[in-house]
């Protein structure tokens, strides 16, 4: 294979779940194997265990070069299998899949040099790494993958997918969000709070963020986590963040560790739009949950409470849309916010020279448009949408990715 696959986003969303369906337990075709679970017995062992070497028993460098050495033979044995009983079968790789490779020391630097004795040596053999923290998996592929891997990125699950899996009705998907293993515990929502807390919140920020970066104020990236869940789709500046957050003494370290949220897909800090770089860099943030469950987990409401509240369901739905934006924009395209005076666009998709300014209204009744007009004064070739009463069923506008409304 030309390229290592890279399976990477964020907890929860089900790469495991689509490599295992791949790789069943006890296939022929295919070797997975996870740095978080015992790996079964080598091949090797199963035909002599007389002459096999034990595995190593610390997940490192070694432990990596001996599972992958044990795929090589594998794949080797499956090459030999097909050759004999199905010509069909030969030019079909084997599958080789490490799930959480991040957690291995210098894991990019290995794989780089295994890699490459397999292309000299003509190995067919098509290895896919999996990753649950994307600050650490970046890391590793700028720094030693940089030409060897195509990257396959999963995001939090948005509504049609939640609906089709479970059932889902859309009010259910603006409160308890997308994560597929948490949609068994919404019966019971004291223990599905607890699973995201604690399942979900907690080992992306303790295990993914901090343990893998340098953090001098842990604390305080906590804080502003559920600061930023709070106040989601809301804009607060740096400033106001640290009248919050009374650990807070400087602007720089609330940035830096915005777009450290950022990049574990937890919370973003969009930017207003401005016809000028620099005037959307120094705007203040409008904070954004990727998920609404991570909302719902951190308040108080319940969701019949979160219903009964018309003021909070329609931060919760404007949540929803967003998250559902910048879960399903491509590269070459940025969600921004759009404000001047009291005139104000919720949402602003940008790519290139296209435009689209998104307003979304949850009241029953059509309320005032007068941000989008306005807006359209200001740039006349950008598309207006109106998302809820009175414009695209809110329902029917999660069902399309971003691309869709900027075409």
């Amino acid at each position: 294979m030309r390229f290592i696959n890279i399976l990477a986003g964020p907890r929860q969303v089900g790469k495991t779940t689509i490599i295992r369906d791949l790789i069943p337990s006890g296939s022929f075709h295919g070797y997975y194997i996870s740095v978080d679970e015992v790996v079964e017995m080598p091949f090797s062992s199963i035909i002599n265990t007389s002459s096999a070497i034990s595995p190593p028993q610390k997940k490192d460098a070694d432990w990596l070069r001996y599972y992958w050495r044990e795929a090589r033979n594998r794949a080797n044995k499956w090459a030999e299998t097909s050759l004999r009983n199905e010509a069909s079968m030969q030019n079909q790789p084997y599958v080789f899949a490490i799930d959480e490779i991040q957690k291995i020391e210098q894991w990019s630097d290995i794989v780089k040099g295994l890699w490459d004795e397999d292309r000299a040596s003509g190995h067919n053999m098509h290895v896919v790494l999996l990753g649950s923290a994307p600050l650490l998996m970046q890391k590793g592929l700028s720094e030693s993958l940089a030409g060897r891997y195509e990257l396959i990125t999963l995001t939090h699950w948005g509504f049609t997918e939640m609906q089709q899996a479970f059932d889902f009705s859309l009010e259910e998907f603006i409160y308890f969000g997308g994560y597929p293993g948490s949609a068994s515990l919404i019966r019971d929502e004291s223990r599905w709070r607890s699973y995201v807390r604690e399942g979900l919140i907690q080992p992306n920020i303790e295990k993914d963020i901090v343990q893998m970066v340098r953090i001098k104020n842990p604390a305080l990236l906590k804080q502003l986590f559920e600061l930023g869940c709070h106040y989601s789709g809301q804009e607060l500046s740096l400033t106001k963040m640290i009248a919050q957050l009374n650990e807070a003494k400087h602007t720089v370290t609330l940035a830096d560790y915005l777009q450290l949220l950022t990049q574990a897909k937890l919370l973003a800090g969009l930017h207003k739009y401005a016809a000028k770089e620099v005037r959307k860099r120094n705007s203040v943030p409008k904070l954004l949950a990727f998920n609404t469950a991570l909302i719902s987990a951190i308040q108080d409401y319940t969701f019949a409470e979160a219903l009964a509240d018309r003021s909070y369901w329609g931060r919760l739905v404007e949540s929803s849309v967003g998250a559902h934006l910048l879960n399903t924009c491509d590269n070459d395209t940025q969600v921004h916010y759009w404000r001047d005076g009291s005139d104000e666009v919720d949402f602003v998709l940008a790519r290139g020279r296209k435009l689209t300014a998104i307003e979304v209204k949850s009241a029953t009744s059509p309320g005032c448009v007068r941000g989008l007009e306005i807006f359209a004064q200001r740039y006349p070739t950008a598309k207006t949408i109106l998302v809820g009463s009175g414009g695209i069923p809110l329902a029917e506008f999660l069902s399309y990715p971003a691309k869709h409304w900027l075409d």
